[in-house]
């Protein structure tokens, strides 16, 4: 018997009604709301800022010279609060330079965006400053009028990220995190296959970020001599002034690796968790998690850095599934990155995702789907390569034809950037004070756990419940959620007066 064609995106976007949301691909448009006469950019150039143009704001400046043409974008001002570098090729001037700007031009080169703000000329702008900028400088830039294309995570803290998600709503500007990898559209394509009960009531799902470096986590990035508080306006940097950092004496490490530092960051929780949580969100179809718990230490990288090398967070939803964030960053050996039903399995691959059956003990054994390979499998093709970074260059195209429509519904829009960092930052706090955490997803308000979350799904067995599911649930409610009872389970029950509870009427 010959393996059957794995199913590929063209098909399934043919047969699902997922073509809109699944539409992430390099060679594939996505789609907008009709553009209308007047919409802001509609027929016009759209003028950049990049704020914050260290490592991976290199990588964006790449795309958005490349796509200058081809999308009528262009890199108008750039803003950091450090000269810059030529040979690490960082900072303001050296990038200022690579965008085409003169860098003795005070107006597009400035080491204060506040100077930006007022610009009837820059309709975007692009935020990759260290994380406890992130917050202020997208609200601000949204009350000005401006799009925002933030890096991720979205904020420093939970508070901040519901702010941002209010002033989105406020403001009606275009708001995007960079998280490149929900530009697959596999997390889509997998979400259509849970919510329409392919792999019954969902469980849990499990995710990884594991890497291993000679040097440390992030000591990779260079601290160079001219590093000083000549060349970086260090108040600025810390923000204390605006309440964002203690003040505290300059340093060029934690200038320039500030991801190893609490002031600053949250370390994998926030830098990398934030990339894996979000694209499994979207797969799910969960947001904001109800109990949280973080693990975790300092087992290997004693270097100065505050946050831990190994870290994991067991997340828990009112749907009734559970997510695992785990990695190190002192061994790249990761583990599956699944989500568990209770009729099948989906594993992700670079391709797609694999879906498996669950042999279920005392059932009848699963139909074999014919898409499915002799062995039972069924690989799902998503039709798309994130290699070579297209993943965040299809994240900038769909970002700029949100600006042009004024769809607010980006790839990644704050009401997801806040769920994803309510969660890793729930994790960070139940590592650094030892407690497990609520979140309350209607007021955002976090509290202490207590036996209040295991006294529920207790009342609701007790009760002989139904199972929940996740958001956009549009199978049967039973669908995959059915237990099949051994018959001696008719003999359960209390005695009242002496009598056999297997014997009542």
């Amino acid at each position: 018997m010959t393996q059957k064609k794995p199913v590929n995106r063209r098909n399934f976007l043919q047969t699902s009604g997922l073509a809109a949301g699944a539409a992430a691909t390099a060679g594939v448009a996505f789609p907008h709301p009709a553009i209308g006469e007047g919409i802001k950019g509609a027929n016009e150039r759209l003028n950049f800022a990049i704020v914050g143009p260290g490592g991976r704001a290199q990588g964006h400046i790449n795309h958005l010279l490349q796509l200058g043409e081809e999308e009528n974008v262009k890199i108008a001002a750039v803003c950091d609060v450090w000269d810059g570098n030529k040979e690490v090729g960082r900072g303001l001037y050296p990038s200022a330079e690579k965008c085409g700007i003169d860098i003795n031009d005070k107006k597009n080169c400035t080491k204060d965006y506040r100077t930006l703000l007022d610009r009837d000329d820059i309709d975007a702008v692009l935020i990759a400053t260290p994380d406890h900028w992130h917050a202020k400088m997208s609200i601000d830039f949204m009350e000005a009028g401006k799009d925002v294309y933030c890096e991720k995570p979205m904020t420093h803290t939970i508070d901040e990220a519901r702010r941002v998600a209010e002033a989105v709503k406020k403001t009606g500007q275009v708001f995007t995190v960079g998280v490149q990898s929900t530009a697959h559209p596999q997390w889509r394509m997998a979400h259509e296959r849970i919510t329409s009960g392919q792999i019954g009531k969902i469980m849990q799902a499990q995710t990884q970020y594991y890497r291993n470096s000679a040097m440390g986590q992030w000591r990779y990035y260079p601290l160079t001599e001219d590093m000083t508080p000549k060349t970086v306006d260090w108040k600025m940097f810390l923000g204390t002034e605006f309440g964002l950092a203690p003040d505290q004496p300059f340093n060029r490490a934690r200038y320039a690796q500030w991801r190893c530092y609490w002031d600053f960051g949250g370390g994998m929780y926030t830098d990398l968790f934030v990339h894996q949580l979000t694209h499994m969100l979207i797969a799910l179809g969960l947001k904001f998690p109800r109990r949280v718990v973080g693990g975790g230490g300092l087992y290997l990288e004693y270097d100065g850095r505050d946050v831990p090398d190994v870290a994991t967070v067991v997340a828990d939803y009112d749907e009734g599934a559970q997510v695992i964030v785990t990695a190190t960053m002192c061994n790249d050996t990761p583990i599956d990155e699944v989500i568990r039903g209770h009729t099948g399995t989906i594993k992700f691959t670079y391709e797609g995702f694999e879906i498996t059956p669950q042999v279920l003990r005392g059932a009848p054994a699963p139909p074999s789907r014919e898409s499915a390979g002799q062995d039972g499998v069924e690989r799902v093709d998503a039709g798309f390569d994130p290699r070579g970074d297209a993943d965040t260059r299809a994240l900038w195209k769909h970002f700029i034809g949100c600006i042009r429509s004024r769809n607010q519904e980006t790839l990644c829009p704050a009401e997801l950037g806040y769920a994803a960092i309510a969660t890793v930052n729930l994790g960070v706090d139940s590592y650094r004070y030892g407690k497990a955490y609520f979140f309350d997803k209607e007021t955002g308000q976090v509290s202490e756990a207590d036996e209040s979350w295991a006294k529920k799904w207790e009342k609701v067995s007790h009760n002989r419940g139904l199972p929940q599911h996740v958001q956009g649930w549009s199978a049967d409610v039973k669908e995959g959620s059915v237990l099949f009872p051994p018959d001696y389970q008719k003999l359960e029950g209390d005695w009242v007066d002496g009598q056999d509870p297997a014997k009542r009427a």
